[in-house]
């Protein structure tokens, strides 16, 4: 199979679309594969070090508060098209594939106006911008969410999941000890986003001390650019931070309870996993997608939600202790959770690829 990959700005559209790259190549190891992304943002660096063939184009989102910088905007988006529809004819790809990211309109513009097949994934319960645009004239749309399908015409839809849980089933359990946490403790991992949060910092900051003589133990995951930003903090020894983890997946499966953002990556792994988890949506992302993500579980009975409003010591020890103090809530959290994780997504989205090239 030859396919393009296309995808950009966040992990959140970059590690699935990795997921349906790693797929193609597990069932059909002599594909070649292309991915085009921006030239400025996660991609350019993560896509070479995983030694698939890269390409970026010059592109950037839509402006909606300065509408007449979007000028530049769309000049930039004709550019990209003409570069895209080069790079399509040269590489002459049996797919395109989208998984997010405003990079993915002018490319699949490009290869609809070339007559490539063309399959999209959204993450998100919300679509993004480009997908809603080139949903018109895809040939599938995978999505992640049950909740996305009313968004996009019936007859090409169909509900996936999101590809990047197949992967995380893989991923080999990491125990609480190989971090220097007690094995024999109930653990709580709280993470803000891979970047960490200068709202949350403060609120964290906060909250810390409320969990000296607990019986269970805290990990907080700052973010590199908030880690210092503790170093005022009374922190009781129950409670550890770390700037960043690589592996924070692997540790997850040791987790007992999470707290987070809910960004369409998280909600693959925690229902990948059936993990209890308190969600707490960034108020700060398009269409307020991280509440609806969130709400979707939540409906289910599979997550708490606490908004970033509501976080606060008086709010959350209560609920956390809540959990772990009745067995039977926690259980059918957990329960909940691990029934809406789609396990073989991966496979279901090449199945379709493979139907679109038929």
């Amino acid at each position: 199979m030859k396919a393009i990959v296309v995808a950009g700005g966040t992990g959140g559209h970059i590690y699935p679309a990795v997921a349906i790259i790693n797929k193609i190549k597990d069932q059909e190891p002599q594909s070649e594969i292309l991915y085009i992304g921006t030239t400025d943002r996660m991609e350019k660096d993560i896509i070479p070090q995983m030694h698939i063939k890269f390409v970026g184009i010059p592109m950037q989102g839509l402006n909606r508060k300065n509408l007449l910088s979007n000028v530049e905007v769309l000049k930039k988006y004709r550019q990209a098209i003409k570069k895209a529809s080069q790079i399509i004819k040269t590489f002459n790809p049996d797919i395109v594939i989208g998984a997010g990211g405003y990079i993915t309109a002018p490319v699949l513009y490009a290869a609809k106006k070339l007559k490539y097949p063309i399959l999209i994934h959204e993450q998100n319960s919300i679509p993004g911008v480009s997908n809603k645009f080139i949903s018109k004239f895809a040939d599938r749309i995978c999505v992640s969410l049950p909740n996305s399908l009313k968004y996009f015409p019936k007859h090409k839809t169909i509900y996936t999941g999101n590809p990047r849980s197949e992967e995380i089933l893989e991923v080999k359990k990491t125990n609480k000890e190989e971090f220097g946490l007690d094995a024999h403790k109930k653990l709580v991992v709280f993470v803000m986003g891979s970047l960490g949060s200068t709202t949350m910092t403060d609120k964290l900051k906060a909250l810390i001390p409320e969990f000296q003589n607990k019986n269970y133990q805290v990990l907080i995951i700052t973010g590199k650019k908030y880690y210092d930003d503790y170093q005022d903090v009374n922190i009781p020894s129950n409670v550890h931070l770390v700037p960043f983890l690589d592996n924070l997946i692997n540790l997850l499966k040791d987790t007992d309870l999470l707290v987070s953002r809910a960004g369409a990556s998280t909600i693959a792994e925690i229902t990948a996993i059936g993990l209890p988890t308190i969600l707490v949506p960034s108020p700060y992302v398009t269409n307020n997608h991280q509440y609806k993500n969130a709400k979707e579980l939540a409906d289910h009975g599979a997550c708490l939600i606490v908004t970033e409003e509501e976080f606060s010591k008086e709010k959350l020890i209560p609920e956390i202790d809540k959990l772990f103090d009745n067995k039977e809530i926690y259980s059918t959290m957990k329960e909940k959770s691990k029934k809406l994780g789609v396990v073989d997504s991966a496979t279901r989205i090449y199945q379709e690829i493979k139907k679109i090239i038929r």
